[in-house]
């Protein structure tokens, strides 16, 4: 009946030996040699465990964690250089965002300041197309926020 039964016994427990930590030496010996290659060939494993005086799944469970480890740290190290590169666009844009706001504002203070001829249709697309001359000189392809892939914004 114990065979059936799915958890070990207490008996089987007390024979599982328990594994014991690498020494600082050890570790060392492992750190050099992933550094030379992160890979085991079952030869290189074997002569490990043995220099190591540990068992050679001990030595690949190491290399297996290692590995784990350091393609974490490089997916970290590409979210900080994200998160870095987020946060300066949005900087940017909201600089940009204030740069428009002040621009319009001068815009409409140009367009009363200047002489009307009577003819509100006429002060109209006058005004649309200043507006569109001054997004063009700051976005086209003269202007200092021109799109380097040469994308014509009023083509």
């Amino acid at each position: 009946m114990d065979d059936q039964f799915p958890y070990p016994t207490i008996r089987k427990q007390q024979q599982i030996k328990h594994k014991k930590r690498l020494s600082e030496e050890q570790v060392r010996l492992l750190e050099s040699n992933f550094n030379f290659n992160n890979k085991l060939d079952p030869e290189h494993k074997s002569r490990l465990a043995l220099e190591l005086g540990v068992p050679p799944r001990q030595v690949a469970i190491w290399y297996q964690n290692k590995r784990a480890r350091n393609r974490i740290q490089g997916l970290e190290v590409d979210h900080k250089a994200l998160q870095l590169q987020l946060d300066t666009v949005l900087a940017d844009n909201s600089r940009l965002k204030e740069e428009v706001q002040r621009l319009r504002l001068e815009l409409t203070r140009a367009s009363f300041a200047s002489p009307s001829s009577g003819d509100e249709a006429s002060n109209l697309v006058s005004r649309d197309n200043l507006e569109r001359d001054l997004y063009a000189s700051l976005v086209g392809a003269g202007g200092p926020f021109g799109a380097p892939d040469g994308y014509d914004f009023f083509g």
